[in-house]
């Protein structure tokens, strides 16, 4: 249900920025596919060459080592990648932006973005859920859960949770709710981070530098 989420945001006018960001980096040919193929090899690599996900996932979370490796080795190219995707957001005044990013705080980006939103579900739903989405046993459902940062920490660390246990309807309302605590009138703190801000401070700027050059003369 964390994909309806999305979905609203875009439907909310919201800008969504990192939900396909790692599909981008690990693309045929780029610089994070050939690192990951350097890396575990030729065997995750379908007919066409792009990546076998489901492969890779069963390698990675089934072996911390080789789940750390990876996440080394793309940080920066998604890092990079979402930078440019927020950059370009920003320029065509996007007035909110959320950032999908499942490793925020094990990529210590969590200083980065602000209010950090949890989508939280109870552990039994979110096995359940995953069990119907990926078509695998409750096993492999719960050695993946397991082998990231569990939902009840991620929780204690957000500023906003939206429990996302219940009804499609349930989970709409929490966000709408989110929705209008975001897009609050800003702050000058925040204005001036905008990019109207940032138009007037040079607009400004800009006065100010011809009013000196005037007087001196």
């Amino acid at each position: 249900m964390q994909n309806y989420i999305e979905a609203y945001s875009l439907l909310e006018d919201v800008a969504n920025s990192g939900a396909n960001l790692f599909q981008d980096v690990v693309r045929k040919g780029t610089g994070g596919w050939k690192k990951v193929v350097a890396a575990f090899g030729n065997d995750i690599l379908l007919e066409n060459g792009e990546i076998d996900r489901a492969r890779l996932g069963q390698i990675v979370f089934s072996d911390s080592t080789k789940r750390q490796l990876l996440n080394r080795l793309l940080a920066p190219y998604i890092s990079s990648g979402m930078f440019w995707e927020i950059m370009k957001l920003w320029l065509k005044g996007s007035k909110v932006i959320i950032l999908d990013i499942p490793l925020l705080f094990e990529a210590k980006m969590d200083r980065w973005t602000a209010p950090i939103i949890v989508v939280w579900v109870d552990p039994e739903t979110q096995v359940q859920r995953l069990m119907v989405r990926d078509g695998i046993p409750e096993e492999q459902a719960r050695n993946k859960i397991n082998a990231q940062t569990a939902l009840d920490w991620k929780k204690t660390k957000g500023d906003i949770v939206i429990d996302n246990s219940g009804t499609i309807e349930e989970t709409k309302l929490q966000f709408q709710e989110v929705l209008n605590q975001v897009t609050r009138p800003l702050t000058w703190k925040e204005l001036a981070l905008s990019r109207e801000g940032v138009f007037w401070i040079l607009i400004s700027a800009l006065v100010g530098v011809l009013v000196v050059q005037k007087n001196l003369k």
